[in-house]
């Protein structure tokens, strides 16, 4: 593993302990000492840390990390996949902001479940820790985060939905791709191999801007037939490209998390760093 992503995931681990800790507090605001004895490191470097993680101190981070945070954002940040089509039409959305392009298989190649493609596979750096992308010619088809699962898992959950494929570690061949989507910048290329409704909810995914969220009732109400919310979730649960195609960004009615496949902890991150950055980028 690079020292790159050594760093990546020593970061993370702060944030992951800084959670638990925010947890355990009761709903009671840690002030920066207390923060930083609770992750075991000096309150200079837990400000330094986090500053330069993701632009806002650690104190307003934790705001975002608190367990209503879902609800708030719901209450406050909720987008109907109408209004984030539009958005995304408009140049406004993540689809311009990443200069994000797809391209779906065929449900004749869908159904060969990877039979005759080769997909490049390399391990990256991001903001929740080690990262494992996979691609093919085409675009980006994978990307799992491993700080909660683990390396080995990491890879076999990632690996056995294309089981007739041809795997080859090469990292050089997805890096710019790779690059393009966690730095949200240059292109990044897709490719979606899954059946023909999955595909259907990732594209509404895609259209959800950064910072806000939807539900997973809103996504079947918009895109699937009567009672199609247990297919919804489905689909949500199987999404093989995270961050990039922001599963994360879907919650319950409720204001709960929901489910997320590489661990709530990085679920709870990812809407942490995003409302952090869009707050900061609104000031």
């Amino acid at each position: 593993m690079s020292d790159h992503n050594l760093e990546s995931k020593y970061h993370y681990g702060v944030v992951k302990r800084a959670i638990e800790a925010i947890d355990a507090a009761g709903g009671k605001p840690l002030a920066l000492e207390e923060l930083a004895g609770a992750v075991h490191m000096s309150p200079a470097h837990l400000q330094r840390l986090f500053s330069g993680w993701v632009g806002v101190s650690p104190k307003r981070y934790q705001q975002y990390l608190t367990l209503g945070h879902a609800k708030n954002l719901l209450d406050n940040q909720f987008t109907t996949l109408a209004a984030a089509h539009e958005t995304g039409l408009s140049g406004s959305g993540r689809l311009h902001d990443l200069f994000l392009r797809w391209e779906a298989m065929s449900p004749g190649e869908f159904a060969r479940k990877g039979a005759g493609l080769t997909i490049y596979t390399g391990w990256f750096d991001s903001p929740f820790g080690p990262c494992l992308a996979m691609g093919t010619d085409k675009g980006i088809c994978g990307m799992g985060f491993a700080s909660e699962m683990g390396a080995d898992e990491t890879y076999r959950d990632l690996a056995q939905r294309w089981p007739q494929a041809t795997f080859v570690e090469n990292p050089d061949m997805i890096a710019h791709w790779v690059t393009a989507a966690l730095e949200q910048s240059g292109q990044a290329k897709l490719h979606l191999i899954g059946a023909p409704f999955q595909i259907k909810v990732w594209e509404a995914l895609l259209n959800i801007p950064s910072g806000n969220v939807t539900t997973y009732s809103e996504i079947a109400n918009r895109i699937g037939p009567p009672r199609a919310h247990r297919a919804v979730g489905t689909a949500v649960g199987r999404n093989p490209v995270s961050w990039l195609i922001p599963c994360h960004r879907a919650l319950r009615k409720s204001g709960g998390l929901g489910g997320y496949h590489w661990g709530l902890p990085v679920k709870r991150a990812m809407l942490a760093y995003e409302t952090a950055r869009a707050h900061k980028e609104a000031s």
